[in-house]
């Protein structure tokens, strides 16, 4: 890639989206983002060579993982190269002069709606409405002048398409991050890494997860994340993906070696460095 060029990041939603404040964040300002309105259009994007990079969100504090993004994972065999955690602020917003009152509708990402919950929950009379993406919805208030609806957005988007924030911080939990993964094509050990996605499957025996699981703490290895995903066609079977974090390469490479004897189609996402939690 030529050095003029800038680096092309997939995200899913528009400009002012988290995804886009999530890309800024790792790959720094001057990056083209390109807009996919799914995370199925974003992996489209990457695998075409549309985009360099795609930043996909995988879990979030309030809200939990996002499980269809796992089956994305499985299906495209990405390389995961690194991560974000972004905290995440909502605010509902609308056009200006428009008060709470007057709110017939909210829109915004499912994502979004279920982490403003306790505070949807408290509103009468107000339809809550799903779209495809938390500044999409706000630009769309801007465009069709919606004088009855709301969006739950960022700042972010308030200010690009001239929204008046009516409340501020109303997330459940203020404390609220996502976790976004780095995605790329091409291969996912990244040198100087401490922290790695799996993915492999075990026997329906007892005790059989429990043994691969004890291969991590007899190599001092920490299981940060355990996550099943179920395979498709095989009820009762499922996926298992884990992120662990280690302080000794040696004692990941022993542990990595003892778990191919224990489980089948061990698969490592990425080895990358553990991302840095600001409060």
């Amino acid at each position: 890639m030529n050095r003029k060029d800038k680096v092309k990041v997939a995200i899913q939603g528009i400009a002012s989206s988290f995804h886009e404040m999530a890309a800024k964040q790792y790959f720094g300002k001057t990056i083209q983002t390109v807009a996919c309105l799914s995370f199925h259009d974003l992996c489209e994007s990457l695998k075409n060579d549309d985009a360099n990079y795609g930043v996909m969100a995988i879990e979030n504090s309030i809200a939990g993982s996002i499980l269809p993004n796992y089956f994305l994972l499985q299906q495209y065999h990405f390389s995961i190269l690194g991560e974000v955690y972004l905290p995440i602020h909502m605010h509902l917003m609308a056009l200006p002069g428009v008060t709470l009152s007057a709110i017939k509708t909210i829109e915004s990402h499912p994502m979004a709606i279920r982490q403003c919950s306790d505070y949807l929950h408290r509103l009468a009379n107000v339809e809550i409405r799903e779209s495809d993406d938390t500044a999409l919805s706000a630009k769309k208030i801007k465009e069709k002048k919606l004088a009855d609806t709301a969006a739950i957005a960022n700042e972010q988007a308030a200010k690009k398409f001239g929204l008046t924030i009516l409340e501020k911080r109303i997330e459940t939990h203020k404390k609220n991050f996502t976790r976004f993964l780095i995605l790329a094509k091409n291969n996912g050990i990244q040198i100087g890494g401490n922290k790695a996605s799996l993915s492999f499957e075990v026997s329906n025996e007892v005790g059989s997860l429990a043994d691969a699981l004890t291969t991590f703490k007899n190599n001092e290895i920490n299981l940060s994340k355990i996550q099943s995903v179920p395979i498709i066609g095989r009820p009762s079977e499922y996926t298992i993906h884990v992120d662990v974090e280690w302080r000794k390469r040696k004692k990941y490479d022993d542990a990595i070696q003892y778990l191919l004897r224990q489980v089948r189609n061990l698969n490592i996402m990425g080895e990358y460095k553990k991302a840095v939690i600001k409060f």
